[in-house]
């Protein structure tokens, strides 16, 4: 028993000196907790919305007046015709619109029955169906709280609520997903494999022989990456394919569009790769920041599953410094609503301020790193 203490001890002391396996035992799992308690969230919250009100009479007002009171949504504009609607949602900036017909009070009052429809954006299925029910509840809930009152309307009045789930109109899951793993995939296939391939050659000391030789340190670094990002590529070209012709997932925008978008992002977390290769002393730390400090992000605050907006401020600022994030957009939007770079040049745009930044505080440690 002595010789298997002594061992026990010699471990834990091993285990505490180990700032990698400390973290590994004890940080991982606390960051997970507090990611998994505040991100994973499918409750509808602070959820933008529109309403198109084409009968501007008292009903139609005190009933958008009462969805907008709960915390469940925001108001982010009136519209002015039908156009409108489209429109709005290939913005991207809100979830759902509300519609009330022309005369809506008068058919309450005259034939006790109105008509009121809801679109949602069911490019997320899940949210989707929820933002379309929470609305539904809401507006029920305007009609039992007059019919107790028997003020504004003589009971029993019923108003249809016709929900239409715009760009997924069957709900399938495969129209978030497809979308969603090329963004993962990515992620994974760039920065991991690009950080391991880089720190394996500074480990084994084959990259101050490769840099003895007449090549310029660019051109090295350029021909390390540039395998991954055709391997990159073809694997998104393989996702879309399956998603295309397996799951009919559609392609509506431009395919040239779509293509420069991918290859984008793919140098954005190539960037990435060669920093944390600029970070991580060995292959296995590169993994272990790969995954943990890259991927679980990726996975969980990039919009991917969980709505951004759910999420407490914190984690959404953590969240607007993430590449998927937009990324995540962007795809969606070219792929599922046939949007224009007219409405994902904000997204484009700060995907390249990414790579400009990451290139070059990437290329700078780099240099350091081997000057050292």
């Amino acid at each position: 028993m002595g010789r298997l203490g002594g061992i026990i001890k010699k471990e834990f002391y091993h285990i505490f000196r180990d700032k990698r396996t400390l973290l590994i035992l004890f940080g991982i799992p606390i960051v997970q907790i507090i990611l998994f308690g505040f991100a994973i969230s499918n409750e509808i919250k602070n959820v933008k919305i529109a309403v198109l009100d084409m009968a501007k009479d008292g009903h139609s007002q005190k009933i958008t007046e009462k969805i907008l009171s709960t915390s469940y949504f925001d108001l982010d504009k009136y519209l002015n015709s039908t156009d409108d609607i489209n429109k709005t949602f290939r913005e991207g900036r809100i979830k759902a619109t509300l519609v009330f017909p022309p005369k809506f009070s008068e058919d309450l009052k005259k034939r006790n029955t109105a008509n009121i429809q809801i679109i949602s954006d069911a490019s997320d299925p899940n949210t989707g169906t929820q933002i379309g029910s929470y609305l539904q509840m809401q507006i029920q809930g305007y009609l039992i709280e007059n019919e107790m009152s028997q003020v504004y309307l003589p009971p029993p009045a019923l108003i249809n609520t016709e929900i239409e789930m715009r760009y997924n109109p069957e709900l399938l899951s495969v129209y978030m997903f497809v979308p969603g793993l090329i963004t993962i995939i990515l992620m994974l296939v760039c920065t991991m494999m690009t950080s391991i391939a880089i720190t394996r050659e500074i480990e084994t000391g084959t990259m101050e022989v490769l840099l003895a030789s007449p090549m310029h340190p660019f051109t090295i670094i350029l021909g390390k990456v540039i395998p991954y990002l055709l391997l990159s590529f073809l694997n998104a070209s393989i996702i879309i394919g399956l998603g295309k012709y397996l799951f009919e997932v559609p392609v509506l925008g431009s395919y040239s569009l779509m293509i420069g978008e991918i290859i984008l992002y793919c140098l954005v977390v190539l960037a990435l790769g060669i920093f944390v290769s600029t970070i991580a002393e060995t292959q296995q730390l590169a993994l272990m920041i790969s995954l943990f400090a890259m991927f679980l992000p990726t996975m969980l605050l990039s919009g991917f599953i969980f709505p951004v907006e759910n999420m407490p401020l914190p984690l959404q600022v953590v969240s607007s410094i993430v590449p998927a994030t937009y990324f995540n957009i962007i795809i969606k939007s070219v792929m599922l609503k046939g949007v224009t770079i007219a409405y994902i040049w904000k997204e484009t745009a700060i995907l390249c301020f990414m790579f400009i930044g990451l290139i070059g505080i990437s290329v700078k440690r780099f240099k350091i790193r081997l000057d050292d």
